[in-house]
């Protein structure tokens, strides 16, 4: 998508692509639920919300600003840096919201929950140990090389008979 664009590749640029993306997107959700009736049910939602209808509004709108900052710093992420690094975050902040909502929301922490922050904290190790482990070979060899480097400048060995 970014390499068809004739502009130079900017960080305003990846923003204004995310933001037509979004608003697309949020207008296919909006035909499809008027063509569902689905606005019908939040009125009725937000009443029988515990907290109160006005902090059943607060929090849809809260939910939807942070998805939007999330997004955007997503984005910001992948732009200054690699995917791969915007993947480590998410899979990261995954276990660790998993454990605050419990610390602070007393969420109820059952067996499916358990298992995939178990699963979220293996394949974070299982990366990071993967990372060590190729870290530690290139340094090996760049340890190599040097060696080889520092050899082939000596001067060769003479017979002393």
């Amino acid at each position: 998508m970014y390499i068809k664009a004739k502009q130079a590749l900017t960080y305003g640029l990846v923003i204004e692509m995310q933001i037509v993306t979004a608003v697309v997107a949020s207008l296919f959700c909006v035909v499809g639920m008027i063509t569902n009736n689905d606005f019908k049910a939040i009125p009725r939602e937000s009443k029988e919300y515990e907290l109160g209808e006005v902090k059943y509004y607060l929090v849809l709108e809260a939910i939807a600003i942070m998805w939007q900052i999330y997004f955007v710093g997503t984005a910001g992420v992948i732009f200054c840096s690699t995917s791969l690094l915007a993947g480590i975050i998410t899979a990261v902040i995954l276990p660790v919201t998993e454990i605050l909502s419990v610390v602070f929301y007393h969420e109820s922490f059952k067996s499916e929950k358990g298992i995939a922050l178990f699963l979220s904290f293996w394949g974070l190790i299982s990366y990071l140990y993967g990372d060590y482990r190729e870290n530690m070979k290139l340094k090996k060899a760049q340890k190599q090389s040097l060696a080889l480097e520092r050899d082939e400048n000596l001067p060769p060995l003479t017979n002393l008979q």
